[in-house]
């Protein structure tokens, strides 16, 4: 893969080569070429080939389900390649599968676990923004998801970028049936709060799925930053550096 340079940029085959445009990296070229599908799709030679590409197949679609039941809290702390870094390790769920042969194993069957700590916004971890100690817990009887975090210092818990007046924090619970492509998701979030040196007032969130649910569970957390002007809030740089992470996860 290369870069184009210059003020003429090419989009098109010329030469066996392909050039076109990337939201990420601009305007590239690379040579045409590969193996043709049908022979992908029948020669046993690619079996591998065809195992693997199930299983990543599997691995992106089930990203895509837990993004967009995660939508409401991470349309606005989400990083440009955290589709492609969470069907990653999607994957590696699903090789955890120890039930089902090569190329049909899945979510349902990994270890949904693996995905605990995952960081949705690499530009603003929450594990470098968020030094307040808190607890979260999943509660597979009653279907309560909860974030508790008690008083604490602003200033001094969370580290904020520049311009940042005021702070929120968010959570939301989703219970995902990757099989059937369905999810119910609960969320949660403070008023906008002031970031200063005054001690915050306790946080409490619950958010409820389906109780004695046999569903992965998911908890998310996360801060979303404002900037006060002129009596109004604006979300800080447009959300680029809001932290969100999956705090708990209760697969089978």
């Amino acid at each position: 893969m290369a870069r184009q340079k210059g003020i003429i940029k090419l989009k098109g085959t010329i030469g066996g080569i392909t050039f076109y445009k990337t939201s990420l990296d601009g305007h590239l070229a690379r040579e045409k070429g590969g193996i043709e599908k049908s022979r992908i799709m029948s020669d046993p030679a690619f079996q591998r080939t065809r195992e693997n590409g199930a299983e990543f197949g599997r691995a992106g679609r089930a990203g895509k389900m837990l993004r967009t039941a995660l939508r409401a809290v991470l349309i606005n702390s989400a990083d440009p390649r955290m589709a492609s870094r969470l069907t990653r390790q999607m994957i590696l769920v699903i090789q955890a599968d120890a039930v089902n042969e090569r190329g049909l194993r899945n979510v349902i069957d990994g270890e949904a676990e693996l995905l605990a700590g995952f960081e949705f916004n690499i530009r603003g971890k929450l594990g470098t923004s968020l030094f307040a100690p808190y607890t979260a817990a999943i509660d597979r009887v009653s279907g309560e998801m909860t974030v508790d975090i008690p008083s604490f210092i602003p200033a001094n818990m969370i580290v904020a970028p520049s311009g940042t007046t005021h702070y929120k924090i968010i959570s939301a619970g989703a219970e995902i049936d990757f099989e059937n492509e369905v999810f119910v998701v609960s969320d949660s979030a403070t008023a906008i709060l002031p970031w200063d040196a005054a001690p915050s007032v306790a946080v409490a969130q619950t958010n409820v799925v389906t109780a004695a649910s046999t569903k992965p569970l998911f908890l998310a957390l996360g801060i979303e930053f404002y900037q006060e002007v002129n009596g109004q809030m604006y979300s800080l740089k447009n959300g680029a550096f809001n932290p969100l992470a999956l705090v708990q996860v209760s697969g089978l």
